[in-house]
């Protein structure tokens, strides 16, 4: 694989820090900035929509700029909204760098995938999205609780100057990592229209991979961000172990994105069909082995290898159906990420308020899964056949 996919990831994870690190700081956040946890949320929520709404928007306005030039100008993007979120007293502010990050987030990633793509052999898609996922995995295990931890000890701002730090050396690793001419294909004059591009929202296939990518990281995310109640209050265990259930379900997702990115171009179908339905049965009994400590733990690491190998796995079938798109294809595939994203999170908190008990948000996770595999039972190959295979 060529170095510059791993200078890439190495941007994705200081982004992926930035979007997951709100996880422990919220409490400080609100109660440095006058605010309730619950109005701190939305810091939360307006990253998620700011992430869905900014991958097609950045992806379209950059398009004819040199990738090299759209990666840095985003790095540099989520530098300064980062520094302005250090040092603003006033929580409306804050709000409004959160989103300026999230439009920054999605635009790097939205233009990686697209050039990416371009720098290995058409069939080899999935590896390279496991490359670039792996930033985001090795941000849940490694960025996010140092930032946790960082937070703990110098206050949140700290993590913020952190990041902004840190996207420095990402954006030079970017520049002497990433040729000028590097996604130059995607970008010049012969490559479709935008509205051509565009069009490629309205094929079954593509449709169908996104909504199916969008099902599954639903479910993961539904799960993913209330796992410290189940962890102290279900399990018993004292808040010392959420990060360590938190980082084994990291190890699992790094290992389930690596693994799966080395099948996923030629056998997506196998790894569909026996981690999908893996993926519903161990969400199943999480929910009846919560009580026990060790099996809950296992039982994290074994999901997050399932949710990611499986969800990375559609996310690459995103970049094989869009394959009319070059310059838009990464932001749909960053668009399906971010909407299973967003509406997890809240269809399990929409779980926890009907009064189901704390493994309402896995019950959740549960509904979402089966649904997906019941849209991949009735869609048979359409899901897992690539372009060259269609148009024989």
């Amino acid at each position: 694989m060529p170095f510059a996919l791993y200078m890439l990831a190495l941007a994705v994870f200081v982004m992926g820090t930035s979007e997951f690190m709100l996880a422990g700081l919220l409490p400080a956040i609100a109660a440095d900035l006058d605010v309730s946890v619950g109005t701190a949320c939305l810091l939360t929520t307006a990253f998620a929509i700011g992430m869905v709404i900014g991958a097609p928007v950045m992806a379209a306005f950059a398009r004819r700029w040199p990738p090299r030039l759209t990666l840095i100008v985003c790095l540099l993007v989520c530098a300064g909204s980062h520094v302005m979120g250090a040092m603003t007293p006033v929580f409306s502010l804050l709000l409004i760098t959160r989103v300026l990050s999230a439009f920054a987030h999605a635009g790097f990633l939205a233009v990686a995938l697209s050039t990416a793509t371009t720098l290995v052999p058409a069939n080899q898609k999935g590896r390279t999205l496991s490359i670039l996922l792996s930033g985001t995995t090795m941000a849940t295990v490694a960025g996010v609780p140092a930032g946790a931890l960082l937070g703990t000890v110098l206050g949140w701002r700290t993590t913020f100057w952190a990041i902004a730090i840190l996207c420095i050396p990402a954006a030079i690793g970017v520049a002497r990592g990433i040729s000028p001419k590097s996604g130059q294909s995607a970008t010049s004059a012969s490559s479709p229209r935008l509205r051509a591009e565009l069009s490629q929202l309205a094929t079954p296939r593509l449709i169908l991979a996104m909504a199916l990518g969008a099902l599954i990281n639903g479910g993961t995310f539904a799960a993913f961000t209330f796992l410290a109640p189940v962890v102290t209050e279900t399990a018993g265990l004292a808040e010392g172990w959420v990060s360590v259930v938190l980082v084994m379900f990291g190890i699992g997702s790094f290992l389930g994105v690596t693994i799966a990115g080395r099948l996923s171009d030629q056998q997506p179908g196998l790894v569909l069909a026996v981690g999908g339905p893996l993926l519903l049965t161990g969400w199943i009994m999480v929910t009846f082995a919560a009580p026990d400590p060790v099996a809950l733990i296992l039982l994290v690491l074994v999901q997050g290898f399932l949710s990611f190998g499986v969800g990375s796995t559609l996310i690459t079938r995103v970049l094989y159906a869009a394959s009319g798109a070059p310059t838009m294809g990464g932001s749909y595939a960053t668009a399906a990420l971010n909407i299973g994203a967003a509406a997890g999170p809240v269809l399990g908190a929409v779980g926890l308020a009907t009064g189901l008990g704390l493994l309402a948000p896995v019950w959740v996770a549960s509904a979402l899964t089966a649904i997906a595999l019941v849209i991949m039972l009735l869609t048979g190959r359409a899901l897992t056949q690539n372009p060259a295979e269609v148009r024989r």
